[in-house]
């Protein structure tokens, strides 16, 4: 039997599946919110014509690329020039034939991965396009990557291109992981932050278990934060849904300080905000 993917309309996760699949996991899960008005599954084709593509340079070398309208959690798919070829790092919830047009001409990509399921988007389609020998993702989430094929599961550190590092933090999800560029000093940190922008200047730094449900990290979680994150030196963020700077590795290890210092929440810190 034929198998057709399949995009949840709600959060952009996608599926092989023989019909119309009957609920999407990523929705059901605790860290994501259900659809106020059901599921609805449009295929390939149908996202296809809905969507045109957009992106942008927020620093020389890395480019975001998304989608417009915005589609599923509105993420944004990173392509990080690299020694050895482009990395694509997270992914759009979908790449218009103009997206792939300009991945192409910025020559192609050659190593492919994901901090989580939250940010893989179209990552298949990445994986069928450019035929990556490397696409990595977390060991411990590999039940979340039944649309692709992952080539090389990470453990706790793997050096996807030179001077790009993948680290595993674990916490929002047990296999996530955060990619640091330590030529550029940006750390691509997932879902282990989340910035509050004002216009392009962030101005506060918050951390979660689920964001939709609101649950905060427990303190151990927060604290393999800290050990893993607090050795990296970045002076700038992307999540697979912003860029942020500055937001420095000492504004981090400050909001991991305030959530050690009593309950555990899910509020935004003030970025300058002393303990």
């Amino acid at each position: 039997m034929t198998l057709t993917m399949y995009a949840c309309a709600n959060c952009g996760h996608w599926q092989k599946w023989f019909a119309v699949p009957p609920a999407c996991p990523v929705c059901c899960d605790v860290r994501n919110a259900l659809p106020e008005e059901g599921w609805s599954f449009p295929d390939e084709k149908t996202v296809g014509s809905l969507l045109v593509a957009d992106w942008h340079q927020p620093v020389p070398g890395v480019t975001g690329f998304r989608t417009l309208p915005s589609f599923g959690l509105g993420s944004t798919g990173w392509l990080i020039e690299a020694d050895g070829g482009n990395v694509a790092w997270e992914c759009a919830p979908y790449y218009p034939p103009e997206a792939l047009a300009e991945i192409e001409r910025l020559g192609g990509i050659t190593r492919l991965g994901a901090s989580h399921v939250h940010g893989y988007g179209a990552l298949w389609q990445l994986q069928e396009r450019f035929a990556p020998p490397v696409v990595a993702v977390g060991v411990q989430d590999l039940p979340w990557t039944k649309a692709f094929q992952v080539t090389w599961p990470v453990d706790e550190r793997f050096e996807l291109a030179p001077g790009l590092t993948v680290h595993r933090t674990g916490g929002h999800f047990p296999g996530h992981c955060v990619l640091h560029d330590e030529h550029r000093k940006i750390l691509f940190c997932g879902d282990t932050l989340k910035v509050d922008l004002e216009g392009t200047v962030p101005r506060a730094l918050s951390c979660h278990k689920a964001y939709h449900a609101r649950i905060p990290l427990s303190h151990d979680e927060v604290r393999r934060y800290q050990a893993v994150i607090g050795a990296l030196d970045f002076e700038a963020v992307a999540t697979p849904f912003e860029f942020a700077a500055p937001v420095t590795t000492a504004d981090v290890m400050r909001l991991f300080d305030h959530q050690l210092s009593g309950r555990p929440d899910t509020a935004a810190l003030p970025l300058g905000v002393a303990q």
